[in-house]
């Protein structure tokens, strides 16, 4: 079975997510979707970097009060779901030093985590 081609309009960093994913494990259809918005989503994180990259960290609130820009604030969120979705995907961890688990030992951890047997992901 080939792998799913990467969805029209993925950026380089939307592109790069899902092909490294994709390398490695076998998606249900479902989890496609999840990965395809967690590509979308690594997108928009790249795009919030690069637009604040340079730009002061605070800005004037309606008083003058130093704030967060509202940028870092919508970055944080951005991250925060693209965390949510990698976990909704529930892919084994690698081994300690960084080298895929086999097909049996990807099955087994997924197995474990899906149905709550005491690993996480």
């Amino acid at each position: 079975m080939t792998a799913p081609r990467a969805p029209k309009g993925l950026g380089k960093d939307g592109r790069q997510l899902w092909r490294s994913v994709l390398a490695t494990y076998r998606l249900r259809p479902d989890e496609v979707l999840l990965l395809e918005k967690a590509a979308r989503t690594a997108d928009d994180v790249a795009r919030l970097e690069a637009v604040l990259e340079g730009q002061p960290l605070t800005v004037s609130g309606s008083t003058g009060q130093p704030r967060a820009h509202p940028l870092l604030i919508e970055l944080r969120g951005m991250r925060a779901l693209l965390a949510q979705l990698l976990r909704q995907l529930h892919l084994p961890d690698a081994v300690s030093k960084g080298e895929p688990l086999t097909a049996s030992e990807q099955a087994r951890k997924a197995a474990l985590v899906r149905w709550d047997r005491g690993a996480t992901a």
